[in-house]
């Protein structure tokens, strides 16, 4: 537990400041209260009301997202800041005013900007019986505030986990972004779909414009009855916007979107797979419902998709072989994630490497990649919370077959050895030097690929 005894000095270095929000509660670990957020923004002068907010919740997309809302938004003339989580590589992702990190000066401007605070809410909550400020519940805070100071015309804000007790969920937001919903987080956020949409649904504020994309029945269910009971204006995908086609096309897709205000023809947009294009479709309505009833410019979105990135999101960081990355984490994840592969790129072999987390659902998640991997190089990331390698590699041999499972507990040694066998052509005759290498499995496992494989130059301190 972190000290509250007295007034937290002032961080005098990025690494300092991230040290003290780790300090704190994890992120993994909920506590179903708005209490202590509330606390700390209104001693802060609740800085979420200073602009108006587009939420978003939703089990998988909410990144990628995210960052073509704001890419529009920018495209558009408006001054933004996105929140987002959990980052890929440093902290400082995780705050963007105008579509760029933080720097690390600028996040340790931002931490010491609250942090003579926390000590007060800690300490009314510890004398309730509480726990302090978690690691979460501090970045929120800092993002809010950082969006104040700025300030922003707008902030794109994503959910940590589920909604109605995220501690991102006392900004009101304008408009409440509902991406698709399957089962995550079960221990926390329940075992069916249509309890964890009961989650999700508590986003979705009095008056405001719901974007929901498509939906299994029960999910839907339970969103129109909130949105019903909330007075919200309702826009869905697949009634009232979409896309209207989409066709594979080198380094992404080229899209017709159908959105809320107008038809926007010969989009390209360069990330891959179909559901990378409903994420397009859905930040497209969002932005239309956020500015009003009139259709964007054309050209203004055309430009705005073109530059979009999504790091991590089916990612070439490397040639011969190459070495692509992604963050699925879950099976529905994995699901869009092999569509894509086998939509987009024609790997012979395509050799995975996994690491997940040991309160994942493993084999839901190798169960969705099997057809498209060759073979499996099973491997653990450096947190605690990572499956052992062997542990995974026992699941995935009832999946795959004992001769197509690899282990290599170091993150390194699994690329190297996915690598070889990609260039070799595998035990099953595909043709040498086409093959591929797909490292997934958990943002951490993708994110420690990427900095290893992408090294970034270090910020001056």
């Amino acid at each position: 537990m972190s000290d509250t005894s007295s007034t937290p000095r002032a961080a005098e270095t990025y690494d300092e400041a991230e040290q003290a929000l780790l300090s704190r509660w994890p992120e993994t670990r909920l506590e179903p209260s708005l209490d202590r957020i509330r606390a700390f923004t209104e001693l802060l002068g609740d800085p979420q009301h200073a602009y108006p907010v587009i939420h978003l919740t939703g089990t998988n997309g909410k990144t990628s997202t995210s960052r073509m809302i704001d890419a529009l938004l920018r495209a558009l003339g408006l001054r933004t800041g996105r929140f987002t989580s959990p980052h890929v590589e440093s902290m400082t992702e995780r705050i963007s005013i105008d579509g760029e990190p933080l720097t690390e000066d600028q996040f340790v401007t931002a931490f010491n900007e609250i942090a003579p605070y926390t000590h007060l809410v800690d300490r009314t909550s510890d004398a309730e019986g509480g726990p302090p400020l978690s690691f979460f519940e501090t970045v929120v805070a800092m993002a809010y505030s950082a969006f104040a100071d700025a300030p922003v015309d707008a902030a794109v804000v994503e959910v940590g986990m589920g909604g109605t007790w995220d501690a991102t969920n006392v900004a009101d937001g304008k408009v409440a972004v509902i991406l698709p919903v399957s089962i995550d987080h079960a221990k926390y956020l329940g075992e069916r779909p249509e309890d964890i949409a009961v989650e999700k649904a508590g986003i979705i504020k009095q008056g405001s414009i719901v974007v929901m994309a498509q939906q299994s029945e029960p999910v839907a269910e339970v969103l129109l009855e909130q949105a019903a009971e909330m007075g919200a204006t309702l826009a869905r995908e697949g009634v009232d916007f979409g896309v209207a086609y989409r066709v594979p096309a080198v380094g992404g897709q080229m899209l017709n979107l159908h959105g809320l205000r107008g038809e926007y023809d010969e989009v390209f947009l360069p990330l891959y797979g179909a559901h990378q294009a409903q994420n397009a479709a859905v930040a497209l309505a969002t932005v239309e419902a956020f500015l009003g009833d009139e259709p964007l410019d054309g050209e203004v979105v055309r430009e705005a998709f073109g530059q979009v990135t999504s790091p991590g999101r089916l990612e070439i960081i490397r040639r011969s072989p190459t070495i692509v990355l992604d963050a699925a984490h879950n099976p529905h994840g994995a699901a869009a994630v092999a569509d894509a592969l086998q939509d987009s790129f024609t790997f012979s072999p395509l050799v995975g490497v996994v690491g997940v987390m040991a309160d994942k659902d493993a084999e839901g998640l190798l169960e969705a990649f099997e057809p498209v991997l060759a073979q499996i190089v099973c491997t653990q990331n450096s947190t605690r919370r990572s499956m052992p390698a062997e542990e995974l590699a026992e699941v995935a041999r009832g999946i795959f077959g004992s001769e197509r499972v690899h282990v290599a507990r170091r993150l390194d040694e699994a690329v190297d050895k996915a690598a070889t066998l990609a260039e070799e052509g595998g035990v099953y005759g595909e043709a040498i030097g086409s093959g591929g290498v797909l490292v997934t499995g958990s943002v951490i496992t993708v994110g420690e690929a990427r900095s290893m494989l992408k090294p970034r130059e270090k910020e001056a301190r």
